[in-house]
């Protein structure tokens, strides 16, 4: 059993009718144009699917831009520190951390 179904004989036969219609010169131009579409069928289905997956998957590096509404100048990041023995409990919670910065 072949293709689908055909067998051998059913197969040389359809070859045979082909080689009558178009001649023994088309046949290279006709499979090579025909191998032409299919490569490039499979590459447009490639295409359509990495479309496909970008619309899926956003970006997963993409970092939003720092807005430019604050007026204050960018000093960094600010951290958290407790502040000197030297001052009393009061006055900064007995050691619990503050924001340092403005």
């Amino acid at each position: 059993m072949g293709l689908g179904g055909l067998g051998m004989g059913e197969l040389i036969m359809i070859f045979l009718v082909v080689l009558l219609l178009f001649g023994a010169k088309k046949l290279p131009e006709i499979g090579s144009s025909l191998g032409k579409g299919i490569r490039e069928f499979k590459g447009s289905i490639r295409e359509i699917e990495k479309e496909v997956k970008a619309v899926d998957e956003p970006e997963r590096d993409a970092v939003p831009a720092p807005s430019a509404s604050t007026d204050e100048p960018d000093e960094g990041p600010r951290r958290l520190t407790t502040k000197p023995a030297t001052e009393s409990a009061a006055d900064h919670g007995g050691g619990v951390p503050t924001q340092e910065g403005p």
